[in-house]
């Protein structure tokens, strides 16, 4: 969303080579690398690495620097634009971009740009360095092997987490409530109303558009016919899952929004059971409607 801001204000081109705004990278083999393919997960970029070993080691003044020379050194798997390969590498990419055209920080950014705009408040990072958690507020998710807890509050993912809990990758908190009053008002933008919020709906179906990759840009689409959306989800649909367990799905045809916010590494990260789970509930929710 925060790239879409950028985008639709002019100060940020989907074509546009990383390297034009990031020149640190220039001469590590990512000249070729666009927008666009961080979007959809086309960079050539490997999926994950666990850099939270090293990073943690290191003082919090130097980690942000330190994962920005990870990325620089980080080899290509694959030529831009070859293969589909969903990425956190590269929506650490993203996170670093956006802050580098702000001037702010992620989440300050989104803040600004996307969520008071939609007067959205319980959507949001949370620093760990600067904030008490009141952890009674918050669903568990994991008992970590290595941070040695159960985690409540504090964002699952390893390498968000030694980075202070902001990060392009993962981070946000929030309650369905809110994330569907979000993917409802693009929804809602996507469908011609322009004052639902920051976007226009121009630049919401140009996002929601199916790529040549076969993703959206920045969203998943069903991919049928073992989608998580089950089978009655249009095509023309969108939406993102969450390693832990959640998810949205915009329909636009059915003007329907599903939010499932769920706990699928609670206790353990290796439950499988989430797999089955989202299509019968999407199913499930399309049928009682009477939308099938």
């Amino acid at each position: 969303l925060a790239v879409m801001r950028l985008v639709q204000e002019g100060r940020l081109g989907l074509d546009q080579s990383i390297v034009e705004i990031l020149p640190a990278l220039d001469g590590a083999g990512k000249r070729k690398i666009t927008v666009r393919q961080l979007l959809t997960h086309t960079s050539g970029l490997p999926s994950w690495h666990p850099w939270f070993i090293p990073l943690r080691c290191l003082p919090h003044s130097r980690r942000k620097e330190a994962l920005h020379r990870l990325l620089i050194n980080e080899p290509l798997e694959a030529e831009p634009g070859e293969i589909t390969a969903y990425s956190d590498l590269g929506f650490m990419l993203l996170a670093w971009i956006i802050e580098e055209i702000s001037g702010q920080r992620l989440d300050r950014y989104v803040n600004e740009a996307v969520y008071d705009p939609m007067f959205i408040e319980d959507l949001f990072y949370i620093d760990r360095w600067s904030v008490s958690v009141p952890t009674d507020e918050f669903a568990a998710t994991q008992l970590c092997p290595w941070r040695q807890r159960l985690l409540k509050g504090h964002v699952d993912d390893d390498n968000t987490w030694v980075m202070g809990g902001v990060g392009g990758q993962a981070g946000l908190f929030g309650t369905a409530i809110e994330v569907g009053v979000l993917a409802e008002t693009l929804r809602l933008i996507a469908a011609g109303s322009e004052t639902a919020g920051p976007f226009t709906s121009r630049t919401v179906n140009q996002f929601f558009e199916r790529q040549a990759s076969g993703r959206a840009l920045g969203f998943d689409v069903p991919t049928h016919p073992d989608s998580s959306t089950g089978q009655f989800f249009a095509d023309s649909s969108v939406g993102h899952l969450g390693h832990t367990g959640t998810s949205f799905w915009i329909d636009p045809e059915k003007a329907l929004v599903v939010i499932l916010l769920t706990n699928r590494v609670h206790p353990f990260r290796f439950s499988t059971g989430i797999l089955p789970f989202r299509p019968r509930l999407h199913d499930t929710v399309v049928q009682e409607l009477g939308l099938a």
